[in-house]
């Protein structure tokens, strides 16, 4: 029996009592111990996270995979979990310690990390719970935190393997230096922004008795950044510049320090930029730092001028002027830093070269202006969360050997063991890849996976499992201190796939879920973790991952920038859940992610699919008013009506065209097609024209075709799917997310297909030829129907004769006369509808289908001459506005000058006007 629904749908009384079913209820993890196994694992949040608009793409992905594998009949793991965020966790903590006037270094690290632990137990769940609000079918009995006890020892084990096998290894090198923060932070926490600085030029004074060739006695050099003067270590030329030939291998001595360098020969200096010279500080410049390298200084010769707070200490020459020491780098708060007493050093000796700038002066001679420095626009680098200038910074740190552990994955996608989605992306990966740089994986906190290694008093490190073992290396009377540093988080979540499932100790269960069936992830994290997680799968199991990346674009605003804080563009899907619905929302995900393209946000899409969802529980309870409930086969019931046979096989196709739309990960094709099935081809029309007609075998295939329906509606739409199932009929024991995906068993029937698509095809032009003429809503044309010579049309005519009037709002008149035998060919068929058209009235609608020509006389139900008039004049219209939209298409300054918003839009007003020429000469046709 089926339970009558409301008369309006309401999302927010459905979502949370499903989803609190299904969780309790296991259902996300039904028992299938002998399925085959699918699953996928969630690019794990930060614990500190809420949920944004791209987690609820990625996540929404991820889901329709799930639930669709899962109802396909496998042993469908989705697993779940969160980061635990070194840098975003500490800072958290940190900051509710401040506003009580607190800090970190009050306590011992085991105090403070108690604390961080404390805190998660309390707010740590805030993302998991809005998780659970987009749908998302996790084996939340699973949950995983990359902090837990299993993970940890992971971690761990997968550090010391890596070591004892020379890939990890501790090493001098630059690094994104956080000096708010105090720690190394990767590429990923560097955000660039457009900072207004100054360009100075210099005079290096090249050592006593040497010359240029055009009789200088310096070399000038030009920065950005004047403060690292203090150690500069060379000046750079490139090899062919013949300008400074003769001095290569000489010195310059430097103002303030009055150190002595070397001018070394470096394709790294552009001779057509500037003075074709650059100053080269390899302790804080990762261009100068390959220099360095390549000029034969050592990583430990390289000069560091700052501390890790950014202020000036001695270089290991001591030849920075105690003036400058324990200055920061910046002007702050009003007071000159080394940045402005450089500048003004330079200035004193003659060292500053000036720029040269001339202003002009109403009614006088124009102005010469000597100003210190190039005003410029400069890209800098900040810190994603200390907020403050990134400084390269040499310094100890560990490093993993990642070019020998990109061999393999490099491998992998080439030969095909693992496919990117879209292939786009190949060339970028390989990119990437093939020119790595060793990755720093230390990090200088408090929270995090703590770097198993311990030093003795001479600074020798003992990489160990435990402290234990460690000591055991050492020796009995060696004093160890541990490590202070944490591991990068990348490294951890790198063990995800694997390390979730229990690695190394479950033993089954990794042989049964890993590799992974699908990796689903943002474009954005393709170096940092799953470039990342290939590497580590490689190494830690001999196995890649997963064999196939799907890799998504960003959602964007609605103008199409990328969303920030700073814009105030931010969405938040957790108002629009509110709004719309959760199944809204995700149904728009699907529909929009095109392989790859960003998503522009669209609240009027989203409106859309929440009137889509209407429209779906509006046909259900119009099914329920005429006794359809829910189907008792999988198999499609007997039918005998084409009408029935027809939407049988529009299930047949609708189920074949999503299982290839899911195997390709094309998502909006997938979408696509059950959207046009459920509203077109179901709602739209086959309701319609059974509409009165509900014998017992229609109402067989009407619950059937419905249940259908709301199975491949399910992965998109869980929510209202479930709730109409379960209201559809009692089956307590056999909800919808874990029912059988749609296995017709029947073939289409090309003839009963054949037939009901050209009655809505002959309905639908009725329709049009009304609209466009305005025939009033209310009157009933009589038709004259001409057929061919095989009698289809007559006899789809006669089969389908109540339908086709009801839903054209016609009246048979009988059909047309044809003198002698009927037409035999395709020409005669022309010359007999000719001769049909010659016969009736000017001023007819004329239909034209296969196999049969109609017409309509509108005299005295329209006025036809000025029908025809305001056909002409719309026509004229919208051909001249069409021309109009082409000339201004075919012109090049248009195209490259105008804003890609102004350029789509003409694009689309030319085809909409386009069309609509095409339209009404075709609606003028029809009146003869």
């Amino acid at each position: 029996m089926s339970t009558e629904l409301p008369t309006t749908f309401d999302p927010a009384a459905i979502e949370a009592r499903w989803y609190a079913h299904w969780e309790q209820e296991g259902l996300f993890r039904p028992e299938r111990p002998d399925a085959q196994p699918y699953t996928i694992v969630n690019p794990p949040p930060n614990v500190t996270g809420s949920l944004h608009i791209g987690h609820a793409l990625d996540n929404t992905l991820q889901d329709i995979m799930i639930r669709y594998e899962r109802l396909r009949g496998k042993d469908a793991l989705w697993v779940v979990g969160t980061d635990h965020a070194g840098i975003a966790t500490q800072m958290v903590v940190e900051r509710q310690l401040e506003a009580k006037q607190d800090k970190r270094t009050n306590y011992s690290r085991e105090d403070f990390v108690a604390k961080v632990w404390e805190w998660k137990e309390e707010s740590g769940g805030t993302i998991t719970r809005q998780l659970r609000r987009l749908g998302c079918s996790m084996d939340w009995s699973r949950e995983q935190f990359t902090m837990d006890p299993h993970f940890s020892a992971a971690v761990t084990k997968t550090f010391v393997d890596l070591y004892n096998d020379g890939l990890i290894y501790r090493d001098k090198r630059l690094v994104n230096w956080d000096p708010k923060l105090k720690t190394a932070i990767s590429d990923l926490e560097v955000e660039t922004q457009d900072v207004k600085g100054s360009f100075w030029h210099f005079r290096y004074p090249l050592e006593d008795g040497v010359t240029l060739a055009d009789g200088r006695d310096y070399i000038e050099v030009a920065t950005t950044r004047p403060e690292t003067m203090l150690a500069d270590m060379a000046v750079a030329v490139h090899p062919e510049d013949e300008r400074y030939a003769s001095v290569v291998g000489k010195h310059v001595v430097l103002p303030i320090t009055g150190r002595r360098v070397p001018i070394v020969a470096d394709e790294h200096a552009d001779p057509e930029l500037g003075s074709g010279a650059v100053k080269i500080t390899p302790g804080h410049d990762f261009n100068d730092f390959e220099v360095g390298k390549r000029a034969g200084f050592k990583p430990a010769e390289m000069l560091n001028m700052l501390d890790g707070e950014a202020n000036v200490c001695q270089t290991a020459d001591d030849l920075v002027p105690e003036e400058f020491l324990g200055l920061h780098r910046f002007k702050r708060d009003g007071v000159d830093g080394a940045r402005e007493l450089v500048v003004q050093r330079l200035k004193e000796c003659g060292c500053l070269i000036p720029y040269t700038v001339t202003k002009e002066v109403k009614g006088g001679e124009d102005e010469v202006i000597d100003l210190d420095a190039e005003p410029r626009t400069i890209a800098t680098p900040f810190g994603d969360r200390g907020g403050v200038v990134i400084e390269p910074w040499l310094t100890d740190q560990w490093y993993v050997d990642a070019e020998k552990l990109a061999v393999k994955p490099i491998e992998a996608v080439k030969n095909g063991e693992v496919e990117i989605v879209p292939k786009s992306w190949e060339k970028t990966f390989f990119n990437w890849m093939e020119n790595i740089q060793p990755w720093c994986v230390s990090r200088q906190l408090w929270w995090g996976h703590r770097i198993p290694a311990w030093y003795d008093a001479e600074g020798k490190a003992y990489v160990a499992l435990t402290e234990e073992e460690a000591q055991a290396q050492a020796g009995e009377g060696a004093a160890l201190t541990r490590d202070e540093d944490v591991l990068d988080t990348w490294f951890s979540s790198a063990l995800w796939p694997f390390a979730t499932l229990g690695w190394p100790e479950q033993i089954d269960l990794v042989a049964k879920h890993y590799p992974n069936d699908l990796l689903v992830s943002g474009f954005d994290i393709l170096f940092f973790w799953d470039a990342r997680m290939m590497m580590m799968g490689q190494y830690t199991t001999g196995q890649n991952p997963w064999p196939k990346l799907y890799l998504h674009g960003l959602v964007r605003a609605a103008d199409g920038q990328k969303m920030s804080k700073s814009k105030g563009n931010v969405v938040d899907p957790l108002g629009l859940i509110d709004q719309y619905g959760a199944d809204a929302l995700r149904f728009f995900m699907a529909a929009m992610e095109s392989q790859g393209r960003d998503i522009k946000m669209d609240d009027k899409r989203i409106e859309g699919y929440r009137n889509f969802a209407t429209k779906l529980w509006n046909a259900t309870r119009f099914c329920q008013s005429n006794g359809i409930g829910a189907s008792t086969s999988i198999a499609a019931p007997k039918a005998t009506h084409a009408v029935n046979r027809w939407i049988i096989g529009e299930v047949v196709q609708t189920k074949q065209a999503l299982d290839t739309a899911l195997a390709d990960l094309r998502f909006d094709a997938a979408a696509n097609t059950i959207y046009h099935f459920v509203w077109d081809r179901f709602c739209d029309w086959y309701i319609e024209l059974v509409k009165g007609n509900f014998d017992e075998e229609t109402r067989a295939v009407a619950g059937w075709a419905l249940d259908q329906i709301l199975v491949m509606l399910h992965p998109f739409m869980p929510f209202i799917t479930e709730e109409l199932w379960s209201k559809q009929g009692d089956r307590a024991d056999y909800p919808l997310i874990t029912a059988k995906w749609p296995e017709p068993s029947v073939a289409i029937d090309m003839e009963a297909k054949g037939e009901i698509d050209w009655v809505i095809d002959l309905i639908s032009k009725i329709r049009s030829g009304r609209m466009e003429l305005n025939v009033p809503a209310g009157a009933i044309l009589d038709f004259v129907f001409g057929h061919s010579s095989e009698g289809k049309g007559l006899d789809r005519v006669v089969r389908n004769k109540s339908a086709i009037e009801r839903l054209g709002r016609v009246r048979f008149s009988g059909l047309a006369p044809f003198p002698g035998d009927m037409p035999r060919s395709d020409s005669e068929w022309d010359d007999y509808i000719d001769e049909i058209a010659e016969q009736m009235t000017s001023g007819s609608m004329q239909i034209t289908v296969p196999h049969l020509h109609s017409f309509a006389a509108l005299e005295g139900i329209i006025d036809i001459g000025a029908e025809k008039v305001r056909l002409s004049k719309a026509i004229e219209a919208s051909a001249k506005e069409a021309k109009s939209l082409e000339g201004r298409l075919s012109n090049a300054n248009f195209i490259e000058r105008a804003k890609p918003e102004a350029v789509e839009k003409a694009r689309a007003d030319h085809a909409h006007h386009t069309a609509e020429v095409a339209r009404l000469e075709a609606a003028l046709a029809r009146l003869g």
